[in-house]
């Protein structure tokens, strides 16, 4: 076979391409590869409320970081008579209002849409320096006496935290331990021992996702980082593992709100869940996709849905023309009768194509003895056509048979065409080669038509069209294939049966 590595190597490019930019298309814009994925969408509303003194007015929020195990779908805000600007502090975004004179209770409302998504984890950045903190007498004492008790029976940072957790919370009780616990918090006690211990830790706001909970509150949690990635820790209970319900808001670094202007500021959450297709959460993400046939018209983009079932349609032609050997009337004539099958649904089109092509085969005969040319032929072939189609739709929507009025999806010129062959083919070769003509191009149509009507199919030809750079690649090797066809082999089955029967005696 001449030219075969070049040739193997445009079909390893063309798969490799294909299956390549269709992955990186699901990952970077989260386009499903089914059509029936569905997620579960968060729709967490915060929700800030003070008091104005009747000055200026700025409202700084701390949101979610990027790279939470969520990922942002929408955010929307409610803040009449307020300005708005997204500010950044600290390496986190936050939402700032700003008003300049502000009296009596406000509320402020920012709503977010987010996703769990496993590609957005908590980056792995080495924590900067920390100051070890400095206590004051007697809870250096007291500090020291928990570490020289949990030191000992440990083996690392996460273990270290595990053992200063669990003496902590010992039912029996550590006279150091209520010591420090009476005068700091659970989690920043927890974050100044580890870091007493040269172990990096820092404390995190994390809001747990419970559906239809009401006025949440953010919890406290200590982060330690070990082997190049952040561990969460509940400071009551130990290390936290399952993290799909857990938000992480705030990192210790920017507080949660800040109001200036204003007095007995508070922030809460409130959160609901609901299920919705996974394409329309990363249609409302991402727009278009960038560069996709979600750019187009509205229009276009039902065109380019049929369009793009086009190559499945002439894969399946190939393969029952150059595989199983299957005659048709025409080369690619059954993949524009599967395309009006789509249209018309599968029995009304069988039906409506042996109607037009019979009525059409009877009068096509009365022609052959007018001796026409053959465009002048085709011509009057078209102008029939159109009569029947518009004759059967007016009968049909008379009748009340609606279906009928599908037929109008089938091309006029291709049922012109199929007239002239098939009358030309039983002029040549009698009504038997009709039968295995038109039998197999509606064979094959029937066939085209159950690949392109399966959700799966239609979904990944429009949403990621590369894919046809695979179809390509396939038919490419077909189109190298010069063995035995599948219906050849009955030819060899007489030769078979004889080489079966015992030698006469």
């Amino acid at each position: 076979m001449p030219h075969r590595g070049p040739f193997l190597f445009l079909i390893a490019l063309l798969v490799i391409g294909g299956i390549g930019t269709a992955v990186y298309r699901h990952r970077a814009f989260a386009i499903p590869f089914s059509p029936d994925q569905a997620q579960t969408v968060w729709q967490v509303e915060a929700r800030v409320q003070f008091a104005g003194d009747g000055s200026a007015t700025n409202i700084f929020l701390t949101l979610p970081p990027d790279q939470t195990g969520f990922r942002i779908v929408e955010s929307t805000r409610a803040s009449s008579g307020f300005g708005y600007s997204p500010a950044y502090r600290d390496g986190q975004p936050q939402a700032h209002w700003s008003k300049r004179e502000v009296l009596g209770e406000q509320s402020l409302f920012y709503k977010l849409e987010i996703v769990e998504d496993g590609d957005h984890v908590v980056p792995a950045i080495p924590p900067a320096t920390r100051t070890v903190p400095s206590w004051r007498e007697p809870y250096a004492t007291a500090s020291q006496h928990l570490l020289s008790m949990a030191m000992p029976i440990s083996a690392d940072g996460l273990s270290l935290a595990q053992q200063l957790i669990q003496i902590m919370s010992d039912e029996r009780g550590d006279q150091n331990a209520a010591l420090l616990m009476a005068e700091y918090q659970t989690a920043t006690l927890l974050q100044n021992l580890l870091l007493a211990a040269d172990v990096p830790a820092r404390t995190v706001e994390i809001l747990t996702l419970e559906d239809g909970r009401r006025r949440q509150d953010l919890k406290t949690y200590v982060e330690v980082f070990q082997d190049g990635s952040w561990h969460l820790f509940d400071p009551e209970r130990g290390e936290v593992h399952e993290r799909h319900n857990l938000l992480l808001w705030v990192t210790d670094a920017p507080s949660v709100l800040d109001v200036v202007g204003g007095r007995n500021s508070r922030v809460s959450f409130s959160m609901i869940s609901a299920v919705r297709p996974a394409l329309a959460v990363s249609q409302e993400q991402f727009g278009d996709f960038g560069f996709s046939l979600y750019s187009l018209p509205i229009a276009e983009q039902g065109f380019f849905k049929l369009i793009m079932l086009m190559p499945i349609g002439a894969l399946v032609v190939v393969f029952m023309r150059i595989i199983v050997g299957l005659k048709t009337s025409g080369t690619f004539m059954p993949i524009l009768i599967a395309l009006a099958f789509l249209q018309t649904e599968l029995v009304p089109g069988l039906v409506s194509f042996l109607l037009v092509v019979g009525t059409g085969l009877a009068i096509r005969t009365y022609l052959s003895e007018l001796n026409l040319l053959l465009i002048a032929r085709i011509a009057v072939l078209v102008l029939i056509v159109i009569g029947i189609i518009t004759v059967f739709s007016v009968l049909s929507y008379r009748l009340g048979l609606i279906e009928g009025l599908n037929i109008t999806f089938f091309p006029m010129i291709i049922l012109a065409w199929t007239i002239e062959r098939v009358s030309i083919t039983w002029e040549e070769n009698g009504p038997r080669e009709v039968a295995v003509q038109v039998g197999g191009s509606l064979g094959v149509a029937v066939l085209a038509y159950l690949m392109m009507s399966v959700p799966l199919i239609n979904h990944l030809a429009f949403n990621f069209p590369e894919l046809h750079m695979v179809i390509l690649a396939i038919i490419l090797l077909l189109g190298r294939y010069t063995g035995y066809r599948v219906m050849e082999l009955r030819r060899f089955a007489a030769f078979r049966s004889a080489t079966n029967e015992p030698p006469a005696t």
